[in-house]
């Protein structure tokens, strides 16, 4: 689970992938993350995250997914995915009914269970970021 939420800390830019099959949570997530200086790239498959990752993975700084989808692939496989072949990128998965341990995500990834707080979801994906920033020696 992510943090509970703190202040406003800043966060940082890059393009963030959302991938929700819910058109209004979807619309919402975007608002949330553009309205914090974030660039967004909504995706309401797994499958179509999947192809946009394929042509774009350079872009994309963190992977924001449901667990929960239709679809030959599901957020659990993106995620899986992204950890297979992009393992520098931040991973950051949501649902209201799962897990990453219950769907199957074998990489460490940042998760917020559904219903959220605007606080925690910027939170954790502050959080999912630092997950990933390099470390200084």
């Amino acid at each position: 689970m992510c943090p509970t939420p703190t202040s406003s800390a800043h966060l940082p830019g890059g393009l963030i992938l959302v991938v929700e099959d819910d058109p209004l949570i979807l619309e919402f997530l975007c608002e949330i993350l553009q309205g914090e200086g974030f660039k967004v790239e909504p995706q309401t498959s797994a499958d179509a995250a999947s192809q946009y990752l394929e042509q774009h993975a350079a872009d994309v700084a963190l992977l924001l997914t449901d667990i929960t989808m239709p679809g030959m692939l599901n957020g659990a496989d993106l995620a899986n995915l992204v950890g297979d072949r992009w393992p520098e990128k931040p991973v950051m998965v949501m649902s209201g009914y799962e897990t990453p341990e219950t769907s199957g995500v074998k990489h460490s990834v940042a998760f917020i269970k559904k219903p959220w707080a605007i606080g925690q979801l910027l939170d954790c994906v502050e959080s999912a970021f630092k997950s990933k920033a390099p470390q200084l020696h």
